[in-house]
């Protein structure tokens, strides 16, 4: 379903656009727009989505407060829409857990785990699946075959036996796509998240299809924030390349974030080059001969997962901080009175950012789905836009962390630099399940001496919860703007000498992760 663009992901830009537009239109402690937003998402009486048109708005009134940073109410809470509203008028508010949540009236409480027998089922004499079946789960009762749900294992055998692949298995989207194992079900069969479980990576809420699942936002915040005198910063992580559309190009970049009403717009793949040096220099000073191997930690959904599952193996992720708050400390280095904002492709980034020792450097962070409702509601033309071909800096290594693979090269390339005849082995995991197998084999002594590099979304940030493009097509489009940087590696990066202003003010020690 990822790279489809569906009536969920309309439904979620149409949300998002009817915030921002509040926010921006927001005078005098006026939120009264928030009653007729529904109407205007969902008008006329009948349905379009769902059995019930009332439970369509209800849906919209619940994802509207998330897209405002405010908590979920259930469906037996009598509350106008406006309840606590006022909070997000407060550019400071951050968020309350849990940061990603389930609209239990919205989930479809899908069959998980279950075999099943399709009417593809041709009532063959071969009878393969009864066959294949370790338990005897299978009979055969009017030439078709029948499951014994009590006796089956869930094994799969049968489905794979069936000549006309009229058995399936039966998984719930979500929990198919959490490699946290942190869903599970409530006593009516819905999803449920199992919070102390779970890292923020955002793929249950990108792979539902009854966008059932969605986190909070902070578009009303950022855009009172942009409204005050105090200037807002965007800070654009490398995978933003190709999110907006085609006519979004990089010299579009700077004149489209202004006319949203940023002060100016930074690329994170200059605090990724410095990150780079940072996780360079770790590895080689540290592995081996003071870690097994070294785990670099730009991903804040894999790095709080290996944390997490595997303790003992804590101090083997780089310390270095992570480009968004590189990013974020230089500018409010250069404009300490500032706020930044940074725009990504990440739902984990999220709550990075709102951890007690990051909140200094970055104050707000809107994923690209967010920001595109913002370019809606403002309803911004890129093609009437003047180009501004200044968005330069960033080496085209910095630039590739947004794939997978892109971090580990960049280190490479970088300890190549410095020695020239070390030998580096490199091993990397996209997704979270495959993330723990990784962390796993390392644990047994597979990987001593080796660089990991563990991305929490299948194909790397390209593919993070927030983003807007097919992944297939924002990988070109990243590679296309790698091409055309003008230092190819990190360790040319122009801002070089800033990674030691930095570590001589101690910055250098990574927040609190876990």
């Amino acid at each position: 379903m990822r790279g489809i663009y569906t009536s969920v992901n309309d439904l979620r830009k149409r949300v998002y656009a009817e915030v921002a537009k509040l926010s921006y239109d927001y005078r005098d402690g006026d939120l009264s727009q928030m009653d007729e937003i529904p109407y205007r998402i969902i008008p006329g009486e009948m349905t379009v989505y769902r059995d019930s048109v009332f439970i369509e708005r209800a849906i919209v009134r619940e994802r509207m407060r998330l897209a405002m940073g405010l908590s979920l109410r259930t469906a037996a809470e009598q509350a106008p829409v406006t309840q606590g509203a006022e909070e997000c008028v407060k550019p400071e508010k951050y968020y309350q857990p849990p940061l990603i949540d389930i609209i239990k009236f919205a989930c479809h409480a899908c069959p998980d785990n279950e075999v099943r027998v399709t009417e593809v089922c041709q009532g063959c004499f071969a009878h393969a699946c009864k066959e294949v079946c370790p338990v005897g789960a299978i009979t055969i009762k009017h030439h078709r075959s029948v499951i014994d749900e009590e006796k089956c294992i869930k094994c799969g055998k049968c489905v794979a036996a069936c000549p006309y692949n009229a058995i399936v298995k039966l998984e719930r989207p979500c929990v198919k796509a959490c490699g946290m194992q942190a869903i599970g079900s409530d006593e009516y069969g819905r999803a449920n998240i199992d919070q102390d479980k779970c890292v923020s990576c955002g793929m249950c809420l990108a792979n539902c299809p009854f966008g059932a699942i969605a986190d909070k936002a902070q578009i009303f915040q950022v855009i009172q924030a942009i409204k005050s005198d105090v200037p807002v910063y965007a800070a654009i992580a490398p995978a933003a390349t190709g999110q907006f559309g085609p006519d979004f190009t990089p010299e579009k970049m700077r004149p489209a974030f202004r006319a949203l009403g940023f002060e100016d717009v930074i690329e994170v793949a200059i605090g990724a080059d410095l990150c780079t040096l940072m996780e360079a220099k770790d590895f080689v000073e540290n592995v081996p001969d003071k870690i097994p191997f070294m785990g670099t930690s730009c991903c804040p959904a894999w790095s709080v997962m290996a944390k997490k599952l595997f303790p003992e193996q804590a101090g083997c992720i780089s310390m270095a901080l992570t480009p968004m708050v590189l990013t974020g400390r230089l500018i409010k280095q250069k404009h300490p009175e500032c706020k930044v904002a940074f725009i990504g492709p990440c739902a984990a980034k999220k709550l990075e950012a709102s951890r007690r020792t990051i909140r200094s450097d970055v104050d707000f962070v809107l994923t690209f789905e967010e920001v595109m409702g913002m370019f809606e509601a403002k309803d911004i033309d890129f093609k009437e836009l003047p180009d501004d071909d200044t968005m330069h800096g960033a080496s085209g290594d910095g630039r590739g962390f947004a794939v997978s693979g892109g971090v580990a090269s960049a280190v490479v390339n970088c300890i190549k630099d410095m020695y020239p005849d070390k030998e580096i082995n490199v091993v990397n995991a996209e997704g979270l399940a495959e993330c723990r197998k990784m962390m796993a084999l390392a644990k047994a002594g597979k990987y001593d001496g080796y660089l990991l590099e563990g991305m929490a979304c299948p194909g790397g940030c390209i593919a993070g919860a927030g983003t807007v493009q097919p992944i297939a097509k924002s990988a070109a489009s990243v590679k296309k703007h790698v091409s055309v940087s003008t230092n190819a590696h990190a360790y040319q990066s122009d801002y070089r000498e800033l990674l030691e202003i930095l570590e001589e003010n101690d910055l250098k020690k990574n927040p609190d992760m876990g």
